[in-house]
């Protein structure tokens, strides 16, 4: 069948880079003055630590209750803590999911729950109020099947979804190759993780690690101590004291030289990159303002030299940056970007001049100047936010950070060094024991990589060591675009059949975020083509084409579609877009084999559009477009299997489809109808 056209000008989500504007670097002034409002505290005989920030200036109060829970690995039940999270604050014991709501609606405020804390903000008439919902909720949570349920087919939803974003794979193996997969920062969610999940093992997730223990709550705004202290006490009294399991893992080791490990995403039109190593720095750290200050001149934003050169000096990227980890637990260094493919080994190889460079040459005084100003900007406005001295307040607590910590904080940042700088450079960047992952089309990509000068391994996609694939090979004598698109055409039910077909209605069904969806398909032999997608009982998108005119709409807002956008529409009209392209076929270039999704498949280009036919049935099983938006290069990626005969035809019955960049929703065939069930009022 032929591909679904969305209205993709109204489904593309906005991408802008922002601009960057080179100013004139403002004089420094005076330090300023750094005065943060420490708490009033008590701790609970259960082990819950209590801070109270009074701040009268505004008619409002916010709670945030942290345990801080160390890292663990959850093995083959990896997600129970995500789905712990997803299903505490659906109800409690005492109180009806709707009904809870339904009064937070009404006072205005906003109150949130998580597998390690919980939060409330809203006006102070209604403090204790808020803190008694947020208590309720945190200690008395209604565990239900139906919630659980719910949760967990989200979440394999979102697990599908991610798929075929080349974004979500390359988090997955960076953390995963550069931790271990059984690490706890390094382990990831499957499909069959979550399926291992249980509604007991949820409660029993939460009983084991929301504990008081290491629990804190920070009260910050327009109330008084004596109050919070009071009606603490009285609503957290029963929550019994218990520790969380120790948890045991290995720590990660670096690479003893570096490498590049590829992952190969045959969709993919950039490449991410990502040179990485772990790192160890406390806030205590003789060096962690010097960390931070590094890291801001390398790629800490715009400024920093890593976007000056990848984007600014060679536009290969929207932008590049780095990052630099810090806390108790083992962190990483990152420096990253996401670049055309045909320009993936240019990119490593000016990251790895970056690092180079601020490793052995002094950085300029004007550098280390900007560096500090921003930090010391950002500082002084976040200083100012309630919510700041909250998190100021938690963090001198889990972080075991001096009492003067914050008020030295633009103190310490002013006193480092240009030679500061490129020590912790040497330290922290670690140029030779680097993990250079790079996730990315390996037809493009990784026949350039070897003349990098580095050792290559190959991933697949959940971080598990491959041979090197053969990303692509010649087709076999007498293959060609023509007997590909023929063969395809016999194995749907052949040519005579497919003009046999007058019309054709496929209704499917799918999810996206927890919401049913029903796509509706209707197409006759006279151009009419109709495509309903409807979710919550309303037509969520629409698009009609026919002969003479056409239109598309998204939740009832129409647009009449005019001039090439019209035209390109009619010409897609086709029932059987097989029929045009065998008509067509000298139009196709045969580019080769690739694997896509396991498989191997003749690859036919055409313009922007690129088409996957299945070597061994000859079947279609992919087509990608790439276009253009806000500036950006997108590909929209859909894919067909189990391909099941009605009368004499074989339809796809499932089909992935992209309804926006970065979100694709896997769509299961109902009921197929040829020669019925179509008039022409469906395409009004």
């Amino acid at each position: 069948m032929k591909k679904i056209l969305l209205f993709a000008s109204a489904l593309l989500l906005t991408v802008s880079a922002e601009a960057q504007i080179k100013r004139p670097q403002p004089q420094p002034g005076p330090m300023p003055t750094v005065n943060v409002q420490k708490p009033q505290e008590f701790t609970m005989k259960n082990g819950l630590k209590v801070m109270v920030v009074e701040d009268h200036k505004l008619p409002r109060v916010s709670y945030m209750l942290t345990i801080d829970t160390p890292p663990y690995v959850e093995g083959a039940k990896a997600g129970v803590s995500s789905l712990t999270s997803a299903v505490v604050g659906n109800g409690t014991a005492k109180t009806s999911k709707e009904k809870f709501n339904d009064e937070i609606d009404f006072l205005g405020a906003n109150v949130n729950f998580w597998n390690t804390g919980a939060s409330a903000s809203g006006l102070s008439k209604y403090s204790s109020r808020l803190l008694e919902l947020m208590a309720e909720g945190s200690l008395s949570p209604l565990f239900s099947q139906e919630e659980f349920d719910k949760s967990k087919q989200q979440a394999i939803e979102g697990l599908k979804a991610d798929e075929k974003s080349v974004a979500s794979v390359a988090r997955r193996v960076n953390n995963a190759l550069l931790f271990g997969k059984e690490h706890p920062t390094g382990e990831f969610v499957t499909e069959q993780t979550l399926n291992n999940v249980t509604l007991a093992d949820v409660k029993q997730n939460y009983a084991s690690y929301f504990v008081p223990e290491t629990a804190y709550l920070v009260v910050v705004g327009d109330v008084k101590f004596k109050d919070v202290k009071k009606q603490v006490e009285k609503l957290f009294k029963d929550w019994k004291k218990a520790s969380a399991p120790v948890a045991k893992y290995a720590e990660p080791t670096e690479v003893a030289k570096t490498q590049i490990d590829f992952v190969d995403m045959p969709n993919a039109v950039q490449s991410e990159i990502a040179l990485m190593n772990t790192v160890n720095l406390k806030l205590t750290d003789k060096d962690y303002f010097a960390g931070l200050i590094a890291n801001q001149i390398l790629g800490g934003g715009g400024e920093g030299r890593l976007f000056l050169n990848l984007r600014e000096a060679h536009g290969w990227t929207y932008g590049a940056y780095s990052s630099l980890g810090s806390g108790k637990y083992t962190s990483k260094f990152t420096s990253s970007a996401s670049v055309r493919n045909v320009v993936t080994d240019s990119a490593v190889v000016e990251f790895v001049n970056e690092l180079h460079k601020i490793r052995t040459e002094p950085v300029t005084q004007a550098e280390l100047d900007l560096a500090k100003a921003k930090y010391i900007g950002n500082f002084v406005m976040e200083i100012q936010k309630p919510g700041t001295i909250a998190s100021f307040a938690l963090r001198t607590k889990t972080q075991s950070l001096p009492a003067d910590f914050y008020e030295n904080y633009i103190k310490n940042i002013q006193a480092v060094t240009v030679a500061d700088v490129q020590r912790v450079a040497n330290k922290f960047f670690k140029k030779d024991n680097q993990r250079i992952v790079i996730v990315g089309k390996g037809s493009d990509v990784a026949g350039t990589l070897d003349r990098l000068g580095y050792p290559v391994n190959y991933y697949d996609a959940y971080a598990n060591p491959v041979e090197k694939p053969v990303f692509k090979k010649a087709a076999p004598v007498g293959v060609t675009s023509a007997t590909v698109i023929e063969n395809h055409v016999k194995a749907i039910g052949g040519e005579k059949k497919l003009k046999e077909v007058k019309s054709l209605s496929v209704v499917s069904k799918g999810s996206m975020q927890g919401m049913e969806l029903t796509m509706t398909q209707k197409q006759t032999n006279k151009g009419q083509s109709m495509m309903v997608i409807n979710g919550m009982g309303m037509d969520l998108i629409k698009q009609v084409v026919t002969p003479t005119m056409g239109y598309a709409s998204m939740q009832g807002q129409r647009e009449d579609l005019k001039g090439d956008a019209l035209k390109d529409a009619q010409a897609s009209a086709k029932m059987f877009d097989e029929l045009e392209d065998l008509k067509n076929a000298a139009s196709f270039q045969l580019t080769g084999i690739e694997t896509f999704n396991g498989e191997e498949a003749y690859v036919l280009k055409k313009d922007k559009e690129t088409v996957y036919y299945s070597v061994a049935s000859g079947l279609k099983i992919a087509t990608s477009e790439t276009m253009e938006a806000q500036g950006q290069t997108i590909v929209m990626t859909s894919t067909y299997s189990d391909y099941k005969e009605v009368k004499g035809i074989k339809v796809a019955h499932t089909s992935s489809l992209p309804l926006a960049p970065g979100m694709s929703v896997e769509f299961k065939v109902s009921e197929v109808k040829v020669n019925e069930g179509v008039r022409d009022a469906d395409f009004k």
